[in-house]
């Protein structure tokens, strides 16, 4: 066995700095904290190349006496706690001493402060925690902080750091639920020279809410305002019909302390219960304001996890407090229709001659001519236009033909042997761009694959026998009773197709951009895999600080919210970061696939229950939807007529 040893005071100084400074954010909320609660109005963060070459944060608190500047960056040096009473009642961001002591561990620092009551400020210096200048020098009240090179001395810890657009996102989300929490404050973030926002610091929630998250998401909200159990509640939640994809958008606050819980967000959305959109999750920005007792916030070195003494009491709190601001809101939800933007980039629909009009010939039902999957309709389903001359008397409009039962029975399926030629050789697919999120460059699109032919000998007769609770679809075939859930095949056949690049994601633009807010990792995982986003059938563009503006979506998708479907998309990256590209694409496949397809209660034409049976019967895929559920089962005649003691 290695001999007992004491470690030396710079390894464990570094070992120590790992536990509390795990990337450049890191920092950032330390510091920020400090600043907080050394009482400043006023806290300016400045970063550059993600905050791992510069990192600036500026406050006009009360500032640092001379005299205790180094040893404020002794390990567990604080003025926020003197013995172990006072961690019953901590009500300060920081109070261990560990932060200051941890970043000049890993980084070179420099420090200007001074007092109100002071005649000079003080400067100091330390890199690796060894002082490298104590002296007097002149500047404002407050506290300047600077770090430059973080990780200089630990190698291995500054390779694994992210690229600076993903630290700089984790910065500013930081500094963001910061300048939630404390509307009192006045916070401006700039990053790489360019200002991203500014709060006014007037103490209203909403002011910074409006600043941070923008007039969309601030438009969206409801206040809370309430008091249960000696917790007082307040800030905002959003109205019920503007649901998010995600739980992204949930912040709370303890204390002034931005915090994660799982009792906070569970009890947050059972208050939604029965009034949101069910796969849709509510945002919200509210501060509890708790006795010290109730809460313990040492924890996590970190801490943004807490404990609380009773969760039922938290609980309940929310829930009665959400519940109320909803069942308040009896304002009906506003809606402004805008005139469509004209595209001038388009060209001009060709006039007919003066001297004719247009005439429709006979005419079908909606239901008749809407295509079967949402591809061209067959040429006897599509109603002709044709010109005629002019005529003081147009003929009058023939009634549509009636449905015989005749036309439904014994519906042969004729097999097509011809290959898809539309495919894109292997060979001539173009490799993505190297983007930030390597796996999608890597991966490329080579895993798309034909559909193999069907034989040609086969033939499957069947007859329809109709719909069930419009959904179900009944169908009669070789003495059996076929049930197919229409939705769930239509599903799956749509995402089969879309596997083997047979249905074409072509991007319908939109009338009007619709503006979509991320949080930073969604937003930096969208951005940086732009190319990845078109060849799905999507445009955005940057509308600023963690915002895009979609101008358009894929066509298949017609209809649905881009919001929604922009969330999604962004999410979906995020989430399958360590997967190869086929995954990624599985999961958008789903989506479309499944917002594409036949929904229960749609009204369906004969012609589309036809084409979906037959598909069905002839392709074995089809026999699960993309989620898992069962496309099909069968009744036999025999079972039948044992339930109708024909046979025993």
């Amino acid at each position: 066995m290695a001999k007992v040893q004491l470690l030396s005071k710079e390894t464990s100084e570094l070992i120590a700095a790992g536990e509390v400074i795990e990337r450049p954010s890191s920092i950032v909320k330390e510091l920020i904290e400090n600043s907080i609660d050394s009482g400043a109005s006023s806290i300016t963060v400045e970063i550059k190349h993600g905050g791992i070459s510069y990192l600036r944060v500026t406050d006009n608190g009360c500032g640092i006496e001379h005299e205790d500047v180094p040893v404020a960056f002794l390990r567990h040096a604080t003025s926020k706690i003197h013995q172990k009473d006072d961690l019953d009642s901590i009500m300060t961001l920081g109070f261990r001493g560990e932060a200051l002591a941890s970043i000049c561990a890993v980084a070179r620092v420099d420090v200007l402060t001074k007092t109100a009551e002071e005649q000079y400020g003080t400067h100091y210096s330390i890199e690796g925690s060894e002082e490298k200048e104590y002296e007097r020098t002149g500047c404002p009240d407050g506290t300047t902080i600077i770090i430059r090179d973080i990780f200089y001395n630990v190698p291995a810890r500054l390779k694994f750091l992210k690229k600076d657009v993903a630290e700089g996102n984790a910065i500013a989300s930081i500094v963001d639920k910061i300048a939630l929490s404390h509307p009192e404050i006045a916070f401006r973030f700039i990053r790489d020279n360019k200002q991203e926002f500014i709060t006014p610091g007037d103490g209203l929630l909403y002011s910074s809410v409006y600043a941070v998250m923008g007039k969309q998401f601030a438009a969206s909200m409801i206040p809370v305002d309430y008091e249960l159990n000696g917790i007082k509640i307040d800030g905002f939640t959003v109205k019920p019909v503007f649901g998010r994809p995600n739980r992204t958008m949930q912040h709370f606050f303890i204390n002034g302390r931005y915090v994660k819980s799982m009792t906070c967000m569970r009890s947050l959305e059972h208050a939604y219960e029965n009034s949101i959109m069910e796969g849709k999750f509510p945002s919200c920005v509210l501060r509890l304001t708790v006795s010290p007792s109730m809460v313990d916030v040492n924890v996590h070195p970190a801490k943004i996890e807490v404990r609380f003494t009773d969760d039922r009491v938290i609980a309940d709190s929310i829930f009665f407090a959400v519940k109320n601001a909803i069942l308040l809101d009896t304002a009906p939800v506003e809606i402004s229709i805008k005139k469509p933007v004209p595209d001038y980039t388009r060209p001009l629909p060709e006039e007919p001659p003066e001297y004719t009009q247009m005439k429709i010939a006979p005419t079908v039902s909606v239901q008749e001519i809407r295509p079967a999957f949402r591809e061209e309709p067959p040429a006897e389903y599509v109603p002709k236009i044709q010109h005629v001359p002019l005529a003081p008397k147009q003929q009058e409009i023939a009634p549509p033909p009636v449905r015989r039962e005749e036309d439904i029975v014994h519906i042969p399926y004729e097999i097509s042997s011809e290959p898809n030629s539309e495919e894109t050789p292997i060979e001539q697919l173009a490799p993505a761009e190297d983007v930030q999120f390597k796996y999608i460059s890597e991966a490329s699109f080579e895993k798309k694959k034909a559909l193999p032919p069907p034989e040609p000998e086969k033939e499957i007769y069947f007859r329809v026998i109709g719909e069930a609770f419009k959904n179900y679809i009944i169908a009669e075939v070789d003495g059996d009773i076929v049930f197919i859930d229409k939705h769930a095949a239509h599903e799956r056949i749509l995402f089969e197709k879309l596997k083997a690049g047979q249905q074409k994601l072509v991007c319908q633009m939109l009338l009007q951009p619709t503006e979509v807010l991320l949080d930073f990792e969604e937003f930096n995982a969208l951005t940086q895999n732009g190319d990845f986003a078109r060849e799905l059938g999507f445009e955005f563009e940057i509308s600023g600080a963690s915002k895009v503006s979609v101008l358009g979506i894929p066509s298949i998708l017609e209809g649905c919210e881009p919001s929604d479907l922009i969330i999604e998309l962004a999410r979906n990256i995020c989430e399958n970061k360590a997967n190869p590209m086929p995954e990624i694409l599985d999961d958008m496949y789903h989506t479309f696939a499944c917002k594409a397809a036949i929904k229960a209660n749609d009204i369906t034409s004969l012609k589309e229950l036809s084409v979906i049976v037959k598909t069905v019967l002839t392709d074995e895929r089809i026999r699960y939807c993309p989620h898992g559920r069962p496309v099909m089962f069968r009744l036999s005649k025999r079972e039948l007529e044992k339930q109708f003691k024909r046979i025993v």
